[in-house]
């Protein structure tokens, strides 16, 4: 009997049947991060592995700690926030170049047991929004145009994250480029990441809000009727998502780049725009959208 087990069990693997992994999966608590990690989550599911789903981990802080103490394997990260990791304080980023910024951030987070995957070729930058009525009426193009909207005492509220506002490379960098500020009563703070509410905050007037924080790749802001102000200054990094995925993780399987990179190539700004806003806007599930995309680009059959 012991015989005809060990027999079949060769057999399973000499097909390449045996499940791989598990591998856990987490992400940001934002709509792209659900979209990209049940991307991914499928394709590895459907290439034989046994899948953790631990998507919306928590903010970013959060869900780094999670990955380097092992209680993810992956999570879709920027290119940019790795830029301003606080371990990384002392390294010079070449942050407004796309190729330049990912080669360095795989370089020092190879020395972190970090492994970043090819980014998308899409730009997912902090951003802020305001009703396009708004814009329209106060000549609001750039966050320039904001500054001095802000500057002459004229009505604003902004709806946003803790972390939006706290962190060097988002609310603080434009406020530093463009020369504005916000007091506390100026200023809506929403749990999480989730720019799904600071935009329909903005849209819908919520508690006098009539700016949002946002992303470059956000689906909801044209629906909403919001436009992103542009950031002609460059204030903020270029922002393009990757799969991150521990080292010791990444060195067991070596088909997991293989597997994902082909996928992030399609992921152009247009497209993700378009998938975020089916999640953001229409309502439908984050798993269920990443499946009909990935079936309709042959990833899935």
């Amino acid at each position: 009997m012991k015989g005809r087990v060990a027999l079949l069990l060769t057999l399973i693997l000499g097909l390449g049947l045996a499940q791989k992994g598990p591998i856990t999966i987490g992400s940001k608590i934002d709509t792209e991060g659900a979209l990209l990690s049940q991307m991914v989550r499928l394709v590895l599911e459907a290439n034989g592995f046994k899948v953790n789903d631990r998507s919306s981990t928590g903010t970013t802080d959060v869900v780094r700690k999670a990955l380097l103490s092992g209680e993810i394997d992956l999570y879709p990260e920027y290119t940019g926030t790795a830029a301003y990791f606080p371990e990384y304080k002392d390294v010079k980023f070449e942050t407004n170049d796309p190729a330049k910024l990912y080669a360095k951030v795989r370089e020092v987070e190879l020395k972190n047991n970090v492994v970043w995957f090819q980014p998308a070729p899409a730009n997912n930058t902090w951003a802020i929004a305001v009703p396009k009525a708004l814009a329209d009426k106060e000549g609001l193009k750039t966050l320039a145009d904001l500054a001095r909207y802000v500057n002459a005492g004229k009505p604003i509220k902004l709806a946003a994250s803790q972390e939006f506002l706290d962190r060097e490379d988002a609310f603080k960098a434009f406020s530093r480029v463009y020369g504005f500020s916000l007091r506390p009563d100026q200023l809506l703070v929403l749990p999480g990441g989730n720019t799904t509410q600071t935009e329909q905050a903005a849209a819908k007037g919520t508690n006098g809000v009539n700016a949002a924080m946002a992303y470059g790749t956000d689906g909801g802001i044209a629906a909403l009727g919001l436009v992103a102000l542009t950031d002609p200054k460059g204030a903020v990094a270029v922002y393009q998502p990757a799969i991150i995925v521990r080292k010791s993780v990444a060195d067991r399987y070596p088909e997991l780049e293989k597997l994902i990179d082909p996928v992030f190539k399609t992921l152009d700004e247009a497209t993700l725009s378009r998938l975020n806003a089916q999640i953001a806007v229409d309502g439908k599930n984050p798993r269920d959208v990443a499946q009909a995309y990935l079936k309709s680009k042959g990833f899935l059959k």
